[in-house]
């Protein structure tokens, strides 16, 4: 997929074709690397993602493995834009994770084509249909991402359709987003919170569970999904673990971060648990010395964000 909105830029090439893309040796070495830094804080969850599509890499299933070995005690997610959990392979890799995260913006099959920008062939009603045979026979936890863009996905008609469907599918969790950073094509805007806020009770509200003496009750997953309170102290410098962090590892920390993805101060401060006054400190060198920019004002005034957006260059 081409996505509108994908904060880490445009996708030249759009394939099926699996490979291992990234050796799963080199991903699960820096696992490795990461955790003997960091044994003492472990990260609530291994979430393999990245720049492209995770179960495109032929090595998934070595790589899950891995994880495991490397963090026994952390669970394992999977973002993925749906396209491949037909694939018996992938499948079979997949059973093995914890949790699930598959993307599905739109059931409207212009929408689809116009926001996810999909390979030849590929069309929401199959990727839809993918889904619900992978649940069909996953023990873990499926939680459906819809990413929301203003004036592409965001009408009735794919509400409606994504309700029928996730009545039918009933996943853990039904996450509504929006653009948070600049999308890769400015045809992508944020939708206004009120907007948002809409359809997430909508869909959360198709989700029935049964308890123990098999009544229904409705789950509200929304509230599932609100982030903890100090995540947002930390921009404040308030939480940082790292306030005596010199000049020039900042510097890099952040120019590290921003390879990854545009992103404010404060997203940066929170991401890397720095205070806000050396994040900003480190992006007014980082500019001055050419090797980030700010995103100008007209793609990000939708964003419902008044901090600028740094990027590499």
């Amino acid at each position: 997929m081409d996505c509108l909105y994908c904060e880490v830029g445009r996708t030249n090439e759009l394939t099926l074709t699996r490979k291992p893309y990234v050796p799963a040796e080199k991903l699960l070495d820096e696992l490795r690397h990461w955790r003997d830094e960091h044994s003492d804080n472990l990260p609530d969850y291994v979430t393999l993602g990245g720049s492209g599509e995770p179960c495109l890499n032929s090595d998934l299933d070595t790589i899950i493995k891995g994880c495991k070995q490397i963090l026994p005690s952390v669970p394992v997610a999977v973002l993925t834009n749906s396209t491949l959990l037909c694939d018996p392979e992938v499948q079979e890799a997949l059973m093995e994770v914890d949790a699930v995260l598959p993307s599905l913006d739109s059931l409207v099959d212009k929408e689809f084509a116009k926001l996810n920008r999909p390979c030849g062939g590929v069309k929401a009603a199959h990727v839809a249909e993918c889904l619900v045979k992978f649940s069909d026979t996953y023990n873990g936890k499926i939680f459906l991402e819809i990413l929301l863009s203003q004036g592409v996905n965001d009408s009735q008609e794919n509400l409606t359709l994504l309700k029928e469907y996730v009545t039918s599918l009933q996943p853990h969790r039904v996450d509504v987003t929006t653009l948070s950073r600049p999308g890769a094509f400015s045809l992508a805007k944020a939708v206004d919170p009120a907007v948002r806020k809409v359809w997430q009770t909508a869909l959360s509200e198709c989700i029935t569970r049964f308890d123990a003496n098999g009544s229904a009750n409705q789950q509200h997953a929304t509230q599932e999904n609100a982030p903890p309170a100090a995540a947002t102290q930390s921009a404040t410098g308030n939480f940082a673990d790292l306030p005596e962090q010199d000049r020039s590892a900042a510097k890099q920390r952040v120019l590290e971060s921003l390879t990854r993805r545009p992103q404010t101060p404060s997203q940066l401060a929170i991401a890397l648990t720095l205070p806000l006054s050396n994040v900003q400190e480190s992006l007014n060198i980082l500019e001055n010395e050419g090797a980030i920019y700010k995103s100008e004002q007209d793609r990000t005034a939708t964003l419902n964000t008044d901090e600028p957006f740094y990027s590499c260059q």
